[in-house]
């Protein structure tokens, strides 16, 4: 999460994003160019290899097929079933990685109850495999169907469904408490999304001082929680704590990190111990994930203007 200085540049990098002649201009070479750190590629085969590689040095993985706010049902139905034959997949070749996919990317924006049956299905094949899955959180306005949606998994009898809560929302302790009583699957991010003042935290502080209340109540009660940061004092902070009241390294709780962030520090993590998933995320639609991670810190826009100039650097030492 930026500071307030730099909001001007992620509202820039994130307008970027939803321009269709931008779009059109970076695809066209920036896989080629630095993308690659952030994204596995465009087809699921890449995304196999890359889970593999992450599985191969100790870490857990996350897919997403990005893209979102799809609008035609039968292309939900085709992305559902894309989610489905992965999970399938990391079953028969013993993959450890599960699925995290956005409720518009399987039909929110075209039916509440589309979106749900299309989850649904995701959700009983990854029961079928012993795995689990999660619901990543969007923009505020998705935020109470998001939820709901869970809610009417769990009712289903759905236990291994997760969702996401964003640390900059200020409803977001309020969200958590109602979810406690079910012991609930919670990954904990900061937000990558620009959310008006009223309804946000402005301030890096503020942020920060959320993830840390939320992190605390979380593993103050029952469920898993995945501590989802790149900040080295948060996770001091939550190692510490997690100590303190006796919770194992793992079984409660994992650590997880963006694919090409923070490496040295992933490795640190999982060298001490616990859990850490990567989040690798795979697709055509790379584009606006990345604009997302660079507004997210946008030090990181330096690297993929290195990568223009330098096309040719490898992509596999330090990605911190």
């Amino acid at each position: 999460m930026a500071s307030i200085l730099d909001r001007p540049l992620r509202a820039g990098i994130l307008a970027a994003a939803d321009n269709p002649l931008v779009r059109r201009a970076v695809t066209r070479y920036g896989m080629r160019l630095g993308a690659r750190r952030f994204v596995a590629g465009e087809g699921v085969a890449q995304l196999l290899t890359a889970a593999r590689a992450a599985n191969a040095e100790g870490f857990s993985v996350a897919a997403t097929l990005l893209g979102e706010s799809i609008h035609e049902r039968s292309e939900t139905m085709a992305i559902t079933d894309e989610y489905c034959r992965l999970l399938d997949a990391f079953a028969e070749e013993g993959y450890d990685a599960n699925v995290a996919f956005k409720l518009t990317h399987v039909g929110l924006d075209v039916d509440p109850e589309l979106a749900f049956e299309n989850a649904s299905r995701i959700v009983a094949v990854a029961a079928k495999n012993g795995n689990t899955v999660r619901m990543d959180m969007e923009q505020s306005r998705y935020v109470d169907a998001t939820l709901e949606t869970y809610r009417r998994l769990r009712a289903a009898g759905a236990a291994n469904a997760g969702f996401v809560l964003q640390s900059y929302l200020y409803r977001s302790e309020d969200d958590l408490t109602a979810m406690l009583p079910l012991g609930p699957n919670v990954r904990i991010v900061k937000g990558a999304y620009l959310e008006p003042p009223e309804i946000a935290h402005p301030q890096k502080r503020e942020v920060d001082a959320s993830y840390l209340k939320l992190a605390e109540l979380a593993l103050s009660h029952e469920g898993y929680t995945a501590v989802a940061t790149h900040d080295a004092k948060i996770i001091e902070h939550v190692e510490r704590f997690a100590a303190a009241r006796g919770l194992p390294k793992q079984g409660r709780f994992e650590f997880q990190m963006l694919y090409g962030i923070a490496t040295p520090l992933a490795r640190r993590t999982l060298e001490r111990g616990y859990r850490v998933r990567l989040s690798i995320p795979y697709g055509e639609f790379w584009f606006p994930y990345l604009m997302r991670r660079l507004a997210e810190r946008p030090a990181n826009v330096a690297f993929f203007l290195k990568g223009a100039l330098s096309p040719n650097l490898p992509v596999t030492k330090d990605r911190s």
